[in-house]
This record gives C-alpha cells, structure tokens and sequence, in this order.
C-alpha cells in the first residue's frame, strides 16, 4: 500500500465527520462545551429603568440648576422598588439596580447631594434627564438571540445564558474515544517490570490531548498479543458508544502487529495505512460502522505527534469545535540535512528573539524519546524531498505550548 501524504490523510480523516447530537445540560455543567442551538433570550434585561448608581431619583427639571433642595420621600433599594410617585420638589433615595420609581427621570449620584437632616437634601451639581439610569432593555430584549449556534460557552457567555434565564443549554454532545493498548511488553505505571517489559504511557497523552479539545476519553486498558484479548476490548469500546476507538501500538506489519486482522474481523473498513511522515508512518485509519478508528504507532513520540496532527482536529470537529493547527514562520538556529519523501515533524526549541521566532532542532530525534518531546515547544514542517538548508533559513513550526 503506498504511503499517504499527511494533507490528504488529515482530508480523508477528517470526510463526513460533523458536529455530534445536541444533548441538554444544566447550565453549572456547560462550561467549556459548544452549542448545539442558538441561546435567545427568555426576558428583557434590565427589565425596568434601573438606577445605574447610588444616589437620588428626582425630576431633572427640579436638579438642571443647583443648589436645589428637595425633600425625601422614601427609598428604593435594589429588589424592593419603591411603589409611590416622585413629584415636584421630591427625590427617593434609590440604590444601584433598584428600579427608577414612576415621575423620577434621572438619578443624582450621592456625591453631588448634601443631607441637611430632616428629610432635606440639596444638590450641588446639575443632573441631566437620562443620567445614570439603565433603560428598559438597554443589555437586551425577549427574543433577541444573544449566542449563536457554535459557540464555545466561556464565562461571559455563561453569564449572558444566565442573565437571560436558562437554568439548562443544548450543547454538542462531546465525544467519546475509547483507548486501546496493546502489547505483552505492557505494564501500568507503578508496576514492578520484568527483564522484558516497559510502561505503557501512551494512553495517557492520548487522552490529554482527546482532553484538550474537549473530548471524552475512556481509557480500556492493555490488550496482550492476542487477537481475542484486542477483540474483547474493541466490543467494550463499541459497547461503551465510542465515536472514535484509538489503538496504540500493533498497527504495523509485524507477526504481533494484529490491529489491523482484529478490527477487519469486527466489520471495519479500511482507508489508509501507512503514510508519508516521520515520525507516525504506520498510521492507520478505517471506519467500523459510524465508529472511526485510528490505529497510532507504538513507538510514543509518534502516537503523540499523530495525536496532534489526526485526532485533535478530529475530535474538535466531532464536538463542534474550529480547530486549526498553530504554525508559524520562523528562523533556523541550525542547518538541516535534505529531506527524502517523508514529511518531517522535527522536534525543536522554539524561542522569540527581537521579534523573531528561532526554532532549534534536537540532534536526536528517535521516536521512542518522550523527554525530547516533553522539552519540545514547537515541530518543525519539512516537506517531502525538502532541500537542505543553513542556519538562518526561514522554516515552518508547528507549536505546540
């Protein structure tokens, strides 16, 4: 089968998947989740004029020229409106939010009134019709859609939702990816190890970056070297209603490498396997039913770096999420040998100097070195059959943090 270049693996991938089902969510439980439907407001916001300040509501008419003396009539602290009518002469003392009492058309912040005592206040400034009163409205009114569809429901747009008196949002549904290991080699981590065995440690960025674009991440667990020990854990990802099965490891063409037997046997459909990048060439794809199920390198850097570049972008778009990979122009701090038909992620420190990103690759870039990657903070891009190129050559960066 012949290597598929990155761009049009990512294409394929990426064929047909759309924004999951909406479900209904409480509003506690929706932050950080995407709408499935626009939010439009259940009642006008202020409801009635409310006093933007502190101070008296009085007639403007009475305040346009000062000093002006006025008598006291009541008070109108926010929740209990007063329920009189302000006249000629007569001011409320009235609270920050409170509603502007009926016959009051401005409100005189109470830095500019002096109390005389006995029910006397005088103002010292002049005070505007309007001034410092929030008319009816003025945020928004019943009906207005206030958040589209799509939208990522940060802490304002929580708010917003709360404020126009949803106690519940319709939200995408965020997707499941169920996690397979596999590999006699295995074990957990806090495991006395073998002569022959290591620590299975992909499945934990796996599901940090499933994570990270706000995915549900189901971990299933170490699968041995058999075809009916993978089975049973692919039926348990199937039972758990996963909308993406990822397989770390087994994905090759070894005589151990049985991913690819196992998940044909169950009904998958094959896409691709195999393509033209460094590091994560035996990346596999296919589709079980509505299921996709992407089949990761063993050896970790790759599993992570496919990660970055196949399942993220993936996982956004099945939860509704815009996602685009951050890459940047920078400046190489190191000449770089020709590269062959393989898309290069180079593994470099990426650092701004006077403006201008320097991207330092790593002398040692084997796949199995997850220190390297944890020091890393940007992949360097070389296209297939790149020429080489000297210290101070321009070069494409995907950063990664």
């Amino acid at each position: 089968m012949a290597l598929v270049p990155v761009a049009e693996a990512l294409e394929r991938l990426l064929d047909g998947a759309a924004a999951l089902p909406g479900e209904s969510v409480p509003l506690a439980d929706a932050a950080g989740r995407v709408l499935a439907e626009p939010v439009v407001a259940l009642r006008t916001q202020p409801p009635f004029n409310a006093s933007a300040m502190d101070g008296y509501a009085a007639h403007s008419a009475d305040v346009a020229s000062v000093p002006a003396r006025l008598s006291v009539i009541g008070m109108a602290p926010a929740g209990r409106g007063f329920t009189g009518i302000v006249g000629k002469g007569e001011a409320v003392r009235i609270f920050t939010g409170a509603p502007v009492p009926e016959g009051a058309d401005t409100v005189v912040i109470q830095e500019n009134v002096r109390d005389l005592g006995g029910g006397q206040v005088e103002m010292i400034e002049p005070t505007s019709a309007g001034r410092n009163i929030r008319r009816a409205g003025l945020d928004f009114l019943q009906g207005d859609v206030l958040l589209e569809k799509g939208r990522l429901l940060d802490p304002a747009a929580l708010s917003l939702a709360a404020s126009a008196n949803h106690p519940s949002l319709t939200v995408v549904r965020r997707p499941l990816v169920a996690i397979i290991a596999t590999g006699d080699e295995l074990l957990p981590p806090g495991g006395a190890l073998g002569p022959d065995q290591i620590i299975s440690s992909n499945a934990y960025g796996v599901a940090a970056a499933a994570q990270s674009v706000g995915a549900r991440a189901l971990d299933l667990g170490i699968a041995a070297d058999r075809q009916d020990a993978i089975a049973a854990l692919v039926g348990k990802a199937v039972e758990a209603g996963a909308d993406v099965i990822v397989t770390l490891g087994g994905a090759s063409v070894g005589d151990h490498d049985l991913i690819h037997d196992v998940l044909t046997g169950e009904g998958m459909r094959l896409d691709f396997w195999k393509i033209a990048m460094r590091p994560g060439k035996p990346l596999m794809f296919g589709r079980l039913g509505n299921i996709r199920c992407i089949g990761l390198p063993g050896n970790p850097v790759a599993s992570l770096v496919c990660s970055q570049l196949f399942l993220k972008p993936l996982l956004a778009r099945l939860g509704g999420r815009d996602y685009r990979h951050d890459i940047r122009t920078a400046q190489l701090a190191a000449a770089m040998h020709a590269n062959d038909l393989r898309q290069d992620y180079v593994r470099a420190a990426v650092r701004e100097v006077a403006g201008q990103l320097i991207a330092t690759p790593f002398s040692i870039q084997d796949s199995s070195m997850l220190r390297m990657l944890a020091d890393a903070n940007g992949l360097i891009v070389r296209e297939p059959f790149a020429p080489a190129v000297e210290a101070g050559d321009a070069c494409s960066v995907l950063m990664l943090r």
